[in-house]
């Protein structure tokens, strides 16, 4: 295909998109064009800094319920690799970008508009990301709708006032899976009961590349069903929403932690093992999502370049003050807290994605030390 095509074809193809906008709950509105299904769509809008990796934010589900910005210029460009994706399908509620492509530059890979189609996401994109992120960064993350039935304005703009606030939403129910499943060898000598809040694949890859037989719970499974299994330890997933809702999940941790098993928790499930142990989370202003925060490392006085993707957060100074609980990580740009250590129990938890591996590996040895825990 020449390049004189490429253009030419990328004109016509601009020239047939419905103009489309971003409605903000304050009621400030960017403009753009559709680049996916004509409709509507609402959630919380937030954005991601990440430069790649925009098919692993897609598929995630902690981003259910959200409606994503990307800051990179493009997206598209590579197009999409299904085995790359971290769950069945897109959870985010919608797509804002810059410049959407329509052409892949990586061979075998599916393109994403057919992707999108096929998953009903509606997508705006010719949209002023940069202005659009300040004012979000400036004035907190909040609903939005995006749409491109523009004569249905004052309809949308009733529906969003009515939309529910990711403050105080549970979601993890929306998202765990609604049956039992197992992974992994059965003869391994070791076994993982992982509550699902909302988990991903390469979570689930790390362990049982770590010859951990496993069976993954849904949210709200009785620790007696999950005994039944005979698990040697027991991790609890990242998950999209509010963790002060997940009563169930709370009480279900803190039995596990009373018989003293060992323990893991990645984001949500950080944020659980805190409440489990009276700590408090609160919503933060923006929340982190981007592959390249900086994180320190108490125990080893080591930086550590991690992935990170939360909306919720642990309150520091609860945390402080529990003389039960030891603060391990703590967040170099804004010192919130990263990581956790129950002091008498064998259980710890962070705040960012060990799995992620965006680039760098930094915080993967955290599967390895989980495993030297497991007897």
């Amino acid at each position: 295909m020449s390049f004189f095509y490429v253009i030419l074809l990328s004109e016509m193809t601009y020239k047939k998109r419905k103009k489309g906008l971003v409605l903000l709950a304050d009621g400030t509105v960017f403009y753009g064009r559709s680049a996916g299904i004509n409709g509507t769509s609402f959630g919380e809008i937030c954005f991601n800094t990440g430069v790649t990796g925009y098919q692993e934010i897609f598929t995630d589900p902690s981003y259910f319920g959200q409606i994503m910005v990307t800051t990179t210029s493009h997206i598209g460009n590579y197009g999409i690799k299904m085995n790359e994706s971290q769950s069945q399908k897109i959870y985010i509620s919608g797509l804002i970008c810059k410049n959407f492509s329509y052409v892949n530059s990586r061979h075998n890979s599916k393109s994403i508009k057919k992707w999108f189609d096929s998953n009903n996401l509606v997508t705006v994109c010719d949209v002023d990301t940069r202005a659009l992120v300040r004012y979000i960064r400036d004035n907190g993350a909040m609903n939005a709708a995006i749409t491109t039935e523009i004569d249905k304005i004052s309809e949308i703009k009733k529906k969003l006032n009515k939309f529910p606030k990711m403050d105080g939403l549970e979601l993890a129910s929306k998202v765990s899976t609604k049956h039992p499943y197992e992974l992994g060898d059965k003869n391994s000598k070791k076994r993982l009961a992982v509550i699902d809040l909302g988990i991903k694949k390469n979570i689930l890859d790390n362990f049982v590349n770590r010859d951990l037989y496993i069976k993954v719970f849904p949210f709200d499974t009785d620790l007696d069903e999950m005994l039944n299994f005979k698990p040697n330890g027991f991790f609890l997933s990242n998950g999209p929403g509010d963790p002060k809702p997940l009563k169930k999940v709370i009480q279900t941790t803190r039995e596990i932690l009373q018989k003293n098993y060992p323990l893991f928790g990645i984001c949500l499930g950080h944020q659980v093992i805190a409440l489990a142990n009276d700590i408090k989370t609160y919503k933060m202003f923006n929340g982190h999502r981007g592959i390249n925060h900086p994180v320190l490392n108490i125990n080893t006085g080591r930086g550590e370049i991690t992935s990170q993707n939360h909306g919720f957060a642990v309150d520091y100074e609860t945390a402080i003050a529990n003389k039960s609980v030891k603060i391990s990580h703590k967040h170099l740009n804004d010192e919130t807290v990263a990581g956790l250590e129950i002091k008498s129990k064998n259980c710890f938890s962070v705040q960012y994605h060990p799995e992620a591996g965006p680039g760098p590996n930094d915080g993967n040895y955290l599967f390895d030390q989980f495993l030297s825990k497991l007897n």
